[in-house]
Formats: structure tokens, C-alpha cells, sequence
């Protein structure tokens, strides 16, 4: 009987020093779990609705790569992060602005290959993949495409759908397509969320809807990813 109230009482320590080792654990964990959980719930909205927004590139072909975890687009096992929605469309083909506002940075390395991104409030914007390259001139930098007729400057203030650059395969890329990132408030946003919230707006409105009776989901979307992610680079 003393043996057996010996065990339960060596078993009972047991599972304390258990318990107590899994909250110590716990506390110690980073923090970025958590913060990406409460992300995943939060909304991305817009003032004036989607009515004014554009749809990214002429001759579309296909949606080829979506927003998300993926295995490597160029060989290997690996799993990495997809930051944006890849569109095809034939190489060439025009890309136009989003939604207006004003370039925040031009670039033609790494695996974005020659891209532009802009800003529009809270709102950033990345075009990836496209054909040109970046000239400087008088310490200001340009996103330079000569066979469109295409330059653009850092800083300079663009209305929504007007050509940006064209349909490339700078970067990391098997084809040609663009590379479209979105980000609201720094955090990533699946862009084909974002073309269905504007699609089924602006049907609503083309269909005599008016504007102040569209509901929530017709004017946000919901951030599925948090800026703790580490992408693959683009």
C-alpha cells in the first residue's frame, strides 16, 4: 500500500514539473505567432470605395501563381512565400496603375527584376517582372522603358490605369507575367481578394447600385498575412 501511495505521489511531481516546464516554454516563444493571428482578422477598407481602382494588365491571360505558400517556382523541394498574385499575359503587354498615388521606389535588380512600387494612403503597390531599367539623371532616379515611351520618376504623383511599364521577364521568373504585391499599413494583402471586392463594386455600380448601399465585404478585405512574414524576396 506505502509503495503504491509512493508512486502516485512520484507520478503527481511528475506531471507538476511537466506543467510547469510547458508554461515556462510558452512565455518564452516569440511573440510573432500571436501577432500574426490577430493580423489574419484585420480589414483592409477603402474611403471611396473600389470604383475608382484599375484593373493591372492588358491582354490577360491567366492568374498563374496566387498569394500564399508555395514550393519553389524555379526547382527544389522548398517551400517559400508568395507575396503577390501572378497575372500572365504575352510579353509586352501593358501594365497599368492600380490606384493613383505617388512612386515610392524604382528598381530593376534582385528577383522583383525592374518593377515600380506606389503608394495610395495606406495602400502600397509593387509591379514586378517588367521589361526597362532604372537611369538616373540629376540625383533622381527613373523607371525607364524606351520602346513604350515609358519613364517614370521617384516621387512623381500617377493617375489610376495609366500605363506603367509592360509585361516582362526581369527577376526571378519562368515566363512572362506580372508580379502583383499588395501591402495596407505594412501588412500583405491577397491581391485576388482585393480584385473580387472591386469586381463585384463596380458590377454593383455599373448595375445602378448606388454607392452608400454596397455592403462591408463590397469595401474591405481581410488581411490573411502579417508583415512578419518573410517572403521569398518579392
Amino acid at each position: 500500500m506505502n509503495q503504491q501511495r509512493k508512486t502516485i505521489a512520484i507520478s503527481a511531481k511528475i506531471l507538476f514539473l511537466l506543467a510547469l516546464a510547458l508554461v515556462i516554454l510558452t512565455s518564452l516563444l516569440p511573440k510573432h505567432d500571436l501577432v500574426r493571428a490577430e493580423a489574419k482578422y484585420q480589414l483592409a477598407s477603402t474611403s471611396g470605395g473600389w470604383l475608382s481602382a484599375s484593373f493591372p494588365v492588358e491582354n490577360f491571360q491567366a492568374y498563374t501563381s496566387p498569394f500564399g505558400y508555395r514550393r519553389s517556382a524555379t526547382g527544389g523541394s522548398g517551400t517559400e512565400f508568395h507575396s503577390g498574385l501572378d497575372i500572365a499575359a504575352p510579353n509586352g503587354s501593358y501594365v497599368r496603375n492600380w490606384w493613383a498615388g505617388r512612386v515610392i521606389k524604382v528598381g530593376d535588380n534582385g528577383a522583383c527584376g525592374s518593377h515600380i512600387t506606389i503608394e495610395s494612403g495606406q495602400w502600397q503597390h509593387t509591379y514586378c517582372h517588367m521589361q526597362g531599367n532604372i537611369e538616373s539623371f540629376n540625383g533622381v532616379r527613373y523607371f525607364t522603358d524606351r520602346s513604350a515611351g515609358i519613364q517614370i520618376a521617384q516621387g512623381q504623383d500617377l493617375p489610376a490605369g495609366v500605363r506603367i511599364g509592360r509585361v516582362g521577364m526581369t527577376g526571378r521568373t519562368t515566363g512572362p507575367h506580372l508580379h502583383w504585391g499588395l501591402k495596407y499599413a505594412g501588412n500583405y494583402v491577397d491581391p485576388a481578394m482585393v480584385l473580387r471586392a472591386m469586381y463585384s463594386q463596380q458590377q454593383a455600380y455599373r448595375g445602378g447600385k448606388p454607392l452608400a448601399g454596397l455592403t462591408p465585404q463590397q469595401s474591405a478585405v481581410t488581411i490573411q498575412e502579417s508583415k512578419y512574414i518573410k517572403d521569398s524576396g518579392y
